[in-house]
């Protein structure tokens, strides 16, 4: 597909002003910027709209292709679910500006999925996306996809600050592996996610982070206090957070009384045999699990840790 028919493609979308659900996909499709600047001024011009489900990934539509974007759906003011696909676009910094501006005009909102793995937004990129998301304060459900976009620890502060906003939230998931945000960035969004307190599910995605023990502690401490949590999904894989790190995430689990489902990933972390049996006495305290999934691949937690477990 080309531009052009991309811009066919707008023209269409402009003149169903009626709409009120949108599917859309056209991955790899190489539509570049001014593909997406068509399919923007369509989408400008449904006003009814209230689900946008848009994916865009690998079509090369930069930082003008995402201001183009956020100024259609900034248009776009009754929606209430926004489903946004744009990995592998390279836009930049600037490009998660001009998304966070525009999806911060969506102020009835209650859903928002966005994906933008591999977009190199770096640290300055999560802090327009936190301060645009921030806005929509009637949202429930939030599905933030940044892997590997070099966000570090203040990108994690900025993010962590947008979330603690979200006092209506009952389901989040941060796919934020690969961006080295280290122990000070898992504190900033430990001390985001506590302030979430109605949340009901919880996915977390930080494999190779480096935040060491002391960012597991400050994960454990948020996590704790998601007193109404019932599913839990924690992937921390690649992070050397060791055996006392394995005992404070045991020590927010175990806060969390209320949990059905748990999914532990701490593969590569040599926690060892301690830490087995520190996360085991955590999640006994969880009475009421139906499901229990837990990798511990590559910890050397030995037969005892094993049997602990068990």
């Amino acid at each position: 597909m080309s531009e052009n028919d991309a811009k066919y493609l707008g023209e269409g979308i402009a003149k169903c002003v009626t709409l009120t659900s949108l599917n859309l996909n056209l991955s790899d499709n190489r539509i570049g910027e001014n593909g997406a600047k068509y399919l923007g001024e369509g989408i400008a011009k449904c006003i009814t709209l209230t689900s946008l489900n848009l994916f865009l990934s690998s079509n090369t539509i930069g930082e003008n292709g995402a201001k183009y974007l956020g100024d259609g759906i900034a248009k776009c003011v009754t929606l209430t679910s926004l489903n946004l696909d744009l990995r592998d676009n390279r836009i930049g910094e600037n490009g998660a500006k001009y998304l966070g501006e525009g999806i911060a005009k969506c102020v009835t909102l209650t859903s928002l999925k966005l994906n933008l793995y591999l977009n190199t937004i770096g640290k300055n990129g999560a802090k327009y996306l936190g301060e645009g998301i921030a806005k929509c304060v009637t949202l429930t459900s939030l599905n933030l996809g940044l892997y590997d976009n070099t966000i570090g620890e203040n990108g994690a502060k900025y993010l962590g600050e947008g979330i603690a906003k979200y006092a209506t939230l009952t389901s989040l998931d941060l796919h934020l592996s690969c961006n080295s945000i280290g122990e000070n960035g898992a504190k900033y969004l430990g001390e985001g996610i506590a302030k979430c307190i109605t949340l009901t599910s919880l996915n977390l995605f930080l494999s190779s982070n480096t935040i060491g023990e002391n960012g597991a502690k400050y994960l454990g401490d948020g996590i704790a206090k998601c007193a109404t949590l019932t599913s839990l999904d924690l992937h921390l894989s690649g992070n050397t957070i060791g055996k006392n790190g394995a005992k404070y995430l045991g020590e927010g689990i175990a806060k969390c009384v209320t949990l059905t489902s748990l999914k532990l990933d701490l593969s590569g972390n040599s926690i060892g045999e301690n830490g087995a049996k520190y996360l085991g006495e955590g999640i006994a305290k969880c009475v009421t699990l139906t499901s229990l999934n837990l990798n511990l691949y590559g910890n050397t937690i030995g037969e005892n840790g094993n049997r602990i477990i068990k």
